[in-house]
């Protein structure tokens, strides 16, 4: 059996630290308030509405990371028409050297269910083309078990923004998703010819990925009941 799609999407690539300075700047843009496209730290992070940065900062002292006030850049949708499902965030953790020293893979599934995935190698810088390994233990696609492990593999961000992970099971690739960003300048009237052009992203992604459901269930494909969720809410 096999399925394969390919669409395109926009995401925000913020500073934690500068958001509300970035939101002043952009009319368009609404923080933590309601807007045609709005950011909102409830969204992430401790989800209470908190400070992201002394939350993302206790994650990394329990793996003995130190960015020594290094930036920290989150790529994630933005709300539009108050749409709020995110399948996956991720946090771009920086040293003060401007190494890449961490990434955490937000993962969001569609039973309004959450998880992270803290990605680093011991705090040392990772280089182009770094793969890093996590083992799977939050339930995402109702077609894969659980017994997986996924493998990331991470370029830029600079002009452009790679990502690439597979869904390893049995040793096997079962399930290979790879994201490819253009940087682009972010400008109220840049930000709304794209929301224009692709419409809200949020409610798009929900309904795109129903529509591959369907798809792999018209083919056959055999449905994982949904296990408990793991005790830790960051692996």
């Amino acid at each position: 059996m096999h399925n394969r799609f390919r669409y395109e999407l926009y995401f925000l690539f913020l500073d934690i630290d500068t958001i509300p300075e970035t939101a002043a700047a952009l009319p368009l843009l609404a923080y933590n308030r309601r807007g045609l496209v709005s950011f909102h730290d409830r969204d992430h992070g401790p989800r209470d509405g908190g400070a992201l940065r002394p939350w993302i900062d206790g994650i990394l002292a329990t793996a003995e990371i130190e960015l020594a006030g290094g930036r920290i850049m989150l790529l994630a949708f933005p709300r539009v028409l108050g749409g709020r499902f995110f399948p996956v965030s991720f946090w771009y953790c920086f040293h003060e050297d401007g190494t890449l020293r961490a990434v955490l893979a937000e993962v969001n599934n569609t039973f309004h269910e959450h998880h992270n995935y803290l990605l680093h190698d011991g705090g040392a810088p990772l280089t182009k083309g770094h793969t890093l390994h996590a083992t799977k233990v939050f339930h995402v696609s109702p077609f894969i078990a659980m017994d997986a492990r996924y493998e990331f593999q991470f370029t830029g961000p600079d002009e452009r923004l790679g990502v690439r992970m597979l869904d390893v099971v049995e040793g096997e690739p079962l399930l290979t998703v790879e994201l490819s960003l253009e940087r682009q300048p972010l400008r109220s009237l840049a930000l709304l010819a794209t929301v224009l052009r692709y419409g809200p992203m949020s409610t798009r992604a929900w309904l795109l990925i129903r529509w591959q459901a369907v798809r792999l269930w018209r083919k056959g494909a055999t449905y994982v009941h949904r296990p408990a969720l793991p005790t830790e809410e960051t692996t």
